[in-house]
Order: structure tokens, then sequence, then C-alpha cells
């Protein structure tokens, strides 16, 4: 066995060794990088500046405004006056919360970009509201866990953030936020398909009346704590500013509108939030430096080459290798968290994909929904656990309402895998 042959082994079986014993994923990313590289004779030095590089990437300051924004956002309880507005435009048809459940989580992932954050958020209110009003619980968690995927596809995406710099191949997130904005909608459309069937199958209820002077006031506020989208959104696509420009904009934007418009945000709730945030950025820099460090490893070992030469020898067929990589996503996405594994899996699929004529920024869009339907999955789907937690209710007797919802997603996959114009078509006419 040749020595590199033995660098790959010793690389990946340290990492999976470090990961089933708990050891948390940056230590064991950096572990198994230096371990390798003590057996490969490969100087320290090399490890630490790919780590140092990781985290210079402009792109990657946009991350701690977006986690601000969000954090802020949430605590001004904008989540709360977002489902009063989407109350407003489909409560009085047939199962109108679920459906809000399905609009506000398209909203909201807007500001959040994060799938966990709106299952905490949005399904701690949601769910019990619809458990009382006479949603079976099944049913209210798969609507409110298979939305939640909206905010890895639907910008400002952490996820997206992390594809761009794991690929190291100069593309611009702005170009990546602008085509995730069709294939965001079309998964929410796609799951309210589902979610009216079944509502009208079972005769859930209707939302009760409000008068339209309750409407205005909703409608008002609703608006002014959407402006922080706007922000994101508008300057992006006018080329106004960067992506790291509009998040740290909008982040400021949302500190005014909750301490002095909304009036419920407090220096002490502000100083927990920033407590919040530096623990949430403190992981998400050590996992990209040490990630960059694993990356170096795949490089050196030429482990993108290896696997493009393994799957092109299992085919020569295009649709069938994007099949292949799709299940691929789907699997270790059930096993593993996404944030991790676009970090891992990019560096030996991006050039897989391109080889084979896929637009980067189509595969990015790929690559971010296959992996956010494991956010849903067993063993280790994160919002799923999230979802069943708040409803104090067993996985297992979940899964079958989940079924109509991931065969939706999946569905909607396999469309936005074989009809590119769909993610590419955006960025093509906005030029950022």
């Amino acid at each position: 066995m040749s020595q590199e042959a033995i660098g790959i082994i010793l690389l990946f079986g340290t990492l999976i060794f470090l990961m089933i014993i708990r050891f948390p994923i940056a230590f064991s990313l950096g572990l198994a990088s230096i371990i390798t590289a003590v057996y490969l004779d490969i100087p320290f030095f090399n490890l630490y500046q790919k780590m140092a590089v990781g985290l210079k990437s402009f792109t990657f300051m946009s991350v701690p405004f977006f986690i601000m924004m969000a954090q802020i956002m949430t605590d001004g309880h904008i989540t709360e006056r977002l489902m009063r507005l989407c109350d407003i435009i489909v409560g009085r048809i047939r199962g109108g919360t679920a459906i809000v459940n399905v609009l506000v989580s398209m909203l909201f992932g807007g500001i959040s970009g994060s799938s966990s954050a709106d299952v905490s958020s949005i399904g701690a209110m949601i769910i019990p509201a619809m458990i009382d009003e006479g949603y079976d619980p099944g049913y209210s968690i798969a609507v409110t866990v298979t939305s939640s995927v909206q905010g890895v596809i639907i910008p400002p995406s952490q996820n997206m953030i992390f594809y761009v710099v794991a690929a190291s191949s100069g593309l611009s997130i702005s170009k990546l936020f602008i085509a995730g904005y069709i294939p965001g909608i079309l998964l929410g459309i796609s799951l309210l398909i589902p979610t009216v069937v079944i509502a009208y199958r079972r005769k859930y209820p209707i939302s009760e009346k409000r008068s339209w002077r309750e409407n205005l006031k909703v409608i008002r506020e609703a608006l002014l704590g959407l402006g922080a989208i706007i922000v994101v959104i508008g300057g992006i696509v006018f080329g106004i500013c960067s992506a790291t420009e509009a998040a740290g904009i909008a982040a400021i934007y949302a500190l005014v509108i909750t301490f002095f418009v909304y009036r419920n945000m407090t220096i002490k709730k502000f100083l927990n939030g920033i407590s919040n945030c530096l623990r949430s950025l403190a992981t998400v820099m050590a996992i990209i430096a040490t990630s960059s460090a694993f990356c170096y490893m795949l490089s050196y070992l030429k482990v993108p080459q290896r696997l493009t030469t393994l799957l092109t020898s299992l085919t020569s067929n295009k649709s069938i290798l994007m099949l292949l990589i799709i299940a691929l996503l789907i699997i270790l996405g059930c096993f593993m968290d996404m944030g991790i594994l676009i970090i891992l899996l990019t560096p030996m699929l991006y050039p897989i994909a391109t080889s084979i004529g896929y637009d980067p920024y189509h595969f990015g869009i790929i690559l971010v929904l296959g992996l956010g339907i494991g956010l849903c999955t067993p063993p280790v789907g994160t919002s799923l656990f999230l979802g069943c937690s708040i409803a104090n209710v067993p996985i297992e007797k979940v899964i079958k309402d989940f079924i109509p919802f991931y065969a939706a997603m999946v569905i909607l996959l396999l469309v936005i895998t074989f009809c590119p114009v769909l993610s590419t078509w955006l960025p093509s006419i906005i030029k950022v």
C-alpha cells in the first residue's frame, strides 16, 4: 500500500474515530490533519498558514453580521409579527395556521439563514399553537421542520457562505445568494402542496377573523421588521453593497428598529445576544480554521482527483453521476451536521460537478438543498430532534407524517438539478 493511501486512511480514520467518541468537530478536524501531517512529514507551518488564510476571507466576514442580525430580530420578537402578517394573508383558508407556518419560515429564513434557528424560534410558538387548535402533533412537527429547510436556501444563508469559502475558486457570495431565491420560493410552494392537501383531507380548522384596524397595525409592524431583508436583498441585487456590507447594515437596522421603534430590546437582552453570538461565532471560526487545514491535507493526498476517478469509473453518464452525488448528499446528511459536510464535501465534489459541465452556483444550490434534507432525517437530523423535543413526541411516532414532505423536497431537488435555469437565470440577468 502506498504512502498516500495510508495517509488517506489515517486522515479519515482518525476523523471518524474522534467523531464517534463525541470529540468536538473542530478539534477532530485539527487532530486528524496534524496526525496525518506527522506521518507524511509535512511541516506544521503549512497547516497553520492554511488555517490563517481560511479566516481571512472577506466573504467569511459576513457571518458574524448575519448571526448578529438574526439574534437581534429574534430577541426583538420579529417572528411573532411575521406570523401575524402571514395569518392575515392565508389564515382564512382551511389549515391556515399550517400555511402560515410555511410562509413565515420562508420570511424568517431570509433573516436567520438557519434551519435550526427557524425551528427553535418559530416552532416553539407555532407547534404548541397548532396542537391546541386541533392539528395532529406529527403533522404540526412535519410542517415546521421541513419548512425550516427554506432557511438554508433563501438568503442570507450561512451554509452558502461556507460553500463559497470551501470552494476556494473566487466565487461571489452575492451571486450565489441571488441563485437561491427562485429555488427557495419553489421549495416553499412544493411544501405548501402536501400541507394544503392534508389539511383539507383531515378538515383542519380555519383561523379567526380580525378587524381591519388590527390587520393594519400588524402589517405596519411586520413590514418594519422585514426591512432588514429588504436591505440585504436590495443592497445585493442593485449592486449598492456586497453581501458582507449588506449584513453589517442590516444588523444595525435591526438594532435601531428593535430599540427605538418596537422598544422591546433592552441593554440586558442586547448584551445576552452578543454573548450568544460570540459563542456561535467562536464555534464557526474554529471549524473554518481547522477545516482549512483538513482541506489542505485532502488536496495534498489528491483525494478529489481520486474520488473523481472512482465515480467516473462507475459511469460515464453525467445524469447518473449527478444522481449518485445527490444520493451521497442525502445519505451523509442523515448522519452529520450540514455545515461540516459542506466544508468537507465541497473540495471533493466541486471539481467533479464542474468537470461534467455544472455551473458552480447551480451546484452550490444542489449541494445545500441536498444536505438540507438531512436536517429533517434521522438518525442525526438536528431540526427533526428540535421539533420533536418542542412537542415532546418521540421521533418514531412522527416519521410517517414526514413522508409526503420528504417526497416533495426530493422531487424539487431533482427538478432543480436537471433544470439549471431555475438557479442560473436570475444571476445571469442581475450583475453583481
